[in-house]
């Protein structure tokens, strides 16, 4: 079994920075790609932004130049590193990992997701 635990969401003003963080655990033998989602209410679930097991990245439109994923693979941990936060990032934010685990079985894993507000 594996289990993903975020961290780092919270309440900011406008303008402001936050970093979420998304550790794996378990029946891991490796990760390819990581990334993270959000669902504001009302709302369906949509990307924010994605990482390979290469590093290489993509970003949702309504993020770019203002948010950073990144990994580190010697902790099965992604990070986001949002700036210029704007209340219509206001969602609770989830990441997803694609792992193969120790038993060469390949699953999609979901975290619990982690609330972001972002005042005006």
């Amino acid at each position: 079994q594996v289990q993903l635990v975020e961290s780092g969401g919270g309440l900011v003003q406008a303008g402001g920075s936050l970093r979420l963080s998304c550790a794996a655990s378990g029946s891991i033998f490796s990760i390819n790609d990581m990334g993270w989602y959000r669902q504001a209410p009302g709302k369906q679930r949509e990307l924010v932004a994605a990482i390979t097991g290469g590093g290489s990245t993509d970003y949702a439109d309504s993020v770019k130049g203002r948010c950073t994923i990144s990994r580190d693979n010697a902790k099965n941990t992604v990070y986001l590193q949002m700036n210029s936060l704007k209340p219509e990032d206001t969602a609770v934010y989830y990441c997803k990992a694609g792992v193969l685990s120790r038993q060469f079985r390949a699953s999609d894993y979901w975290g619990q997701g982690t609330q972001v507000t972002v005042s005006s």
